[in-house]
């Protein structure tokens, strides 16, 4: 792989810092190349989304112009789904009705079906922050980190993430995949002196700055509302907001959107995101990372992702289209995703990943004997 180092400004701190820029990679390819499927990780276990579901994910995928009441309409509808938990449970969406939901196996009660899937490859993981993890397996996560190279995905701001883990030996990928960085001290997976930097949507984010502020404006005498500027993109939360004024967050969205040609809407859990049109998301920054440490076209090595939220499956289709490694859906409830496995909550995500480090520990003494 040749990189291509291009200066790119670090707005919070005025100092240039180098970016790689993978043009010409194997992360753009014009045919997607797919690795030989690894044993045990054929895409068993994968759920599609439904076409209904693809359907209503991209009314919200659009540009506030046009559209009128119907288009509000659309989107309350795609603010219910996802808000699973204000429904009865004999309640269903239309999409719902169309596809039945699949439970997907447990990750922890197929944990040794995994290990044995990832013999003889690299394993490097991936985690959603929010929902996924919490301050107290902090420690887990560092021991983790010494095992296998590590990389945060959230949709925060990357510098609000690092703040909440404050693990220097990991990469960071904020904005759901648009700000990432790799560790500042140096990792004994980081190729070369200089961490790595990939800054794609840059040049928005002035307008990004000037959606915030109006966002804010138009909300606030919605109470509960919040809006957060995640430096790449605008999420405006409403899980503490009324139904009754989910229009209202909706039309505040639509009428600053609308002007913004070169952003786009989408959806997270309880939650609508400002971003820009570029194609980049978790997938993406899932590709950039393993590329970045080596693993670009290479079939010995086994990502695992692990995610609770719409934006995850972003990266679950990507692992499922490689073939390689797995995704596991952080969720008490059957959903349609691309996961291969699950784990119903945090708990359990501090517990497989506990796990995972006493196998390495394990094997890193059987290979000694």
């Amino acid at each position: 792989m040749t990189n291509q180092n291009v200066v790119v400004p670090d707005t919070k701190s005025g100092i240039n810092l180098p970016m790689v820029r993978l043009s010409g990679s194997s992360i753009f390819p014009a045919t997607a190349q797919k690795p030989p499927t690894a044993p045990g990780t054929g895409g068993g276990g994968c759920i599609s989304l439904s076409t209904k579901k693809k359907l209503l994910l991209e009314n919200l995928e659009i540009n506030g112009g046009g559209g009128g009441g119907a288009r509000i309409n659309s989107w309350i509808d795609s603010m219910r789904a996802s808000s699973p938990t204000h429904m009865k449970s004999n309640q269903q969406l239309p999409w719902q009705q169309q596809q039945q939901q699949i439970t997907l196996p447990s990750a922890m009660d197929n944990f040794d079906q995994i290990m044995e899937a990832s013999r003889g490859k690299q394993i490097v993981m991936f985690l959603d922050y929010d929902g996924t993890l919490s301050p107290i397996m902090r420690t887990t996560v560092r021991r983790l980190a010494r095992c296998f190279p590590t990389a945060i995905v959230s949709g925060r701001c990357r510098d609000k993430v690092y703040k909440f883990v404050r693990l220097a030996e990991l990469y960071y990928a904020g904005s759901h995949g648009m700000d990432i960085k790799g560790p500042e001290k140096g990792s004994k997976y980081t190729k070369g002196t200089e961490p790595v930097i990939c800054q794609p949507a840059s040049e928005f984010l002035p307008m990004i700055d000037e959606v915030f502020k109006e966002l804010v404006a138009k909300t606030k005498l919605t109470p509960g509302a919040k809006v957060e500027n995640n430096k790449f993109c605008v999420s405006v939360h409403f899980r503490c907001v009324e139904e009754k004024k989910w229009s209202e967050v909706a039309e505040a969205v639509k009428s600053v959107l609308k002007k913004y040609p070169k952003l786009r809407l989408s959806q997270g859990r309880k939650v609508l995101e400002i971003r820009p049109t570029i194609k980049w998301d978790k997938g993406k920054a899932l590709e950039f990372l393993l590329e970045s440490l080596g693993f670009a076209n290479c079939t010995d090595v086994f990502p695992v992702y692990i995610g609770d939220d719409r934006t995850d499956e972003d990266a679950f289709k990507v692992l499922k289209e490689r073939e390689q490694g797995f995704g596991i859906l952080v969720s008490k409830v059957p959903k349609e995703t691309n996961a291969s496995y699950s784990l119903q909550e945090p708990t359990q995500v501090m517990d497989f990943l506990q796990r995972l480090v006493d196998w390495k520990k394990l094997a890193f003494q059987e290979s000694r004997m």
